[in-house]
């Protein structure tokens, strides 16, 4: 089976019709979705515009005819489950099948306690998500039903209509509790890519959740193309752990390297563009979707 390829474009220092754009290039390019950020506020760049993420999926589904849209990730404690759970079954239905939800329990706890927003202690936000998840795919299954919580209580709660189709789940992390959950709620499971090393030992503690990843890209096509984004990477993100992680290559060594990343078993690459994703890009990445190597057997 090939790898999918979706675009992670975060929502900041763009207008709505830039992002529309890169979405119908990417849709063109032949990447089967898109996913964006959940913040307050953007991380790193506190002082940047941002749009919010519920609000710009709902644009971009509304705007493409084939993507699939979601979020690495949408932030648990800024929604409701019951919230979360009926604006995803609308989006649902709005794109014909389109939507997925990505699920954390927040990258930047500092921000919940920036804008008064739930608890930063890891053991509370787990907690929480914990219950989320079970309250949101109750409320899926269009059936009555109560909840007991220590974060909520539900009682005689109903929602319908029910979903399309069985919404995809996201969740990503490598702790405890997180594999935890997501074994039990995800079908994809997003490895971070500095527990990449690590995939062989953890695959099994996740079930039967599918394999994804964040790849941060450099597209190149000359050796003078490739030095001046070695340096731009650097200006740009070498004060940040991003640096350490960023793959610099022409289409043909980026082919090569999610080719080796399929088949150590990684099914989607939610990739990131150190250019944002302008749209040559976008097309140039054709060669690369269409050209990794499908493992034999």
């Amino acid at each position: 089976m090939r790898p999918t390829f979706h675009l992670f474009l975060p929502q900041m220092r763009m207008s709505h019709e830039t992002i529309v754009e890169r979405a119908l290039a990417a849709e063109a390019a032949g990447f089967e979705g898109m996913a964006f950020m959940d913040h307050l506020a953007p991380p790193l760049a506190y002082e940047h515009e941002m749009w919010e993420a519920m609000s710009i999926a709902a644009w971009v589904l509304a705007r493409t005819t084939t993507l699939t849209v979601g979020h690495l990730v949408l932030c648990d404690a800024l929604r409701h489950p019951a919230v979360l759970a009926r604006q995803a079954v609308s989006l649902d239905h709005a794109s014909g099948g389109r939507f997925e939800v990505g699920i954390g329990w927040g990258s930047v706890p500092a921000e919940l306690s920036t804008f008064g927003v739930g608890s930063t202690e890891p053991r509370e936000r787990v907690d929480r998500l914990t219950e989320s998840l079970e309250i949101i795919r109750g409320l899926w299954s269009g059936e009555k039903f109560d909840y007991d919580g220590r974060h909520f209580t539900l009682r005689g709660a109903l929602q319908r209509p029910v979903p399309t189709r069985r919404i995809p789940v996201t969740i990503g992390g490598v702790g405890r509790r997180t594999l935890a959950l997501a074994r039990e709620h995800a079908d994809w499971w997003n490895i971070p890519i500095h527990a990449l090393h690590r995939l062989g030992e953890l695959r099994d503690r996740v079930g039967e959740a599918r394999v994804s990843m964040q790849p941060m890209v450099g597209l190149v096509s000359s050796e003078q193309e490739r030095q001046e984004m070695t340096a731009l990477v650097q200006r740009r993100y070498g004060a940040t752990k991003l640096s350490e992680n960023i793959v610099v290559g022409t289409a043909p060594e980026l082919t090569e390297h999610f080719s080796r990343l399929h088949a150590a078993g990684v099914d989607r690459f939610y990739v990131w563009f150190t250019d944002f994703a302008r749209v040559e890009t976008l097309h140039r990445f054709t060669e690369v979707i269409e050209g990794v190597v499908v493992p034999a057997g």
